[in-house]
């Protein structure tokens, strides 16, 4: 029997272990739209992304979550972009549970950041919206 993997959301809101996060509330990303999915990813990598890129203020944070239901794999970035699932990543109708929050993980470069923003602003001129549900 195998381990069940440990998961991660990316984001910048403020939230205890407990909480959960839901669809339903105004994306982190795009056009800030209600989400009608939650993300997560089984890679650290993935989720500090998502803190380091979501819109709001305060700073990135990136929680240990649990799914409450099925997750699927996130058709934005699997077989868009990669080609499979290396980034671990995945959606759910479902709300997660936040278990915990990695208090200390180490952020991109400054360019590494700054090319993924250029990338994002190529999209959005380009009529793409970088979460397509």
């Amino acid at each position: 029997m195998t381990d069940a993997p440990t998961y991660y959301h990316g984001t910048k809101a403020d939230l205890k272990t407990g909480d959960l996060i839901e669809a339903g509330k105004v994306s982190n990303y795009g056009t800030r739209k209600k989400a009608a999915f939650v993300y997560l990813s089984a890679t650290l990598d993935a989720a500090i992304w998502g803190a380091e890129l979501a819109a709001g203020e305060g700073r990135g944070r990136v929680y240990i979550v649990e799914p409450t239901g099925p997750i699927e794999d996130d058709p934005n970035l699997t077989n868009k972009r990669f080609p499979g699932n290396p980034t671990k990543s995945y959606r759910s109708r479902e709300p997660f549970r936040v278990i915990g929050e990695i208090l200390e993980w180490q952020g991109h470069s400054p360019e590494q950041l700054a090319e993924m923003h250029a990338h994002l602003e190529r999209l959005r001129q380009a009529g793409i919206e970088a979460i397509e549900e």
